[in-house]
């Protein structure tokens, strides 16, 4: 007779995980940590209303695309204009970097408002633009401090 030994899950990360371990590790908590904060925001702040929390996980899976897309397009045009010599290419690397990362903004807001129409609704100043940027900038905030712990745990 044969007894199979109670395994826990986190028995299963001692061996090294694979790429696409890590990477979707790595999506998987960085989307739950889209979650909290936009959870957190609507609960705690007037400015951020979601209908459900269904709404505000999608919202999360969505948010994440948007960001990684983001971050992947202005990590192009900064490749792009490093690979030139120059005080305009310099000035462009900024300049598009500037344009990605706050024009982007604007995007995430239509693409959340095309999505969710009033299930999910940002207000206040400048017809929500500038709860959106709290939004995000927070949930990059508290992605890096968590990269950050991560890595010093060794």
């Amino acid at each position: 007779m044969t007894t199979t030994a109670s395994v826990s899950l986190w028995d299963t990360f001692e061996h090294t995980p694979s790429l696409r371990q890590r990477v979707s590790m790595r999506y998987l908590t960085a989307t739950l940590v889209n979650l909290v904060v936009l959870n957190l925001f609507v609960e705690y702040w007037e400015h951020v209303v979601a209908a459900s929390f269904t709404t505000t996980l999608l919202a999360a899976v969505l948010l994440q695309v948007l960001l990684k897309l983001t971050i992947a397009l202005e990590h192009r045009l900064a490749a792009f204009f490093n690979a030139r010599q120059g005080g305009f290419a310099r000035f462009m690397r900024f300049f598009s970097a500037w344009l990605v990362l706050f024009g982007s903004k604007f995007v995430i807001l239509e693409a959340l408002i095309f999505a969710f129409g009033d299930r999910l609704h940002f207000g206040g100043p400048f017809h929500g633009i500038v709860a959106v940027i709290v939004v995000v900038v927070t949930m990059l905030a508290v992605e890096a401090v968590i990269v950050k712990l991560y890595r010093s745990m060794g």
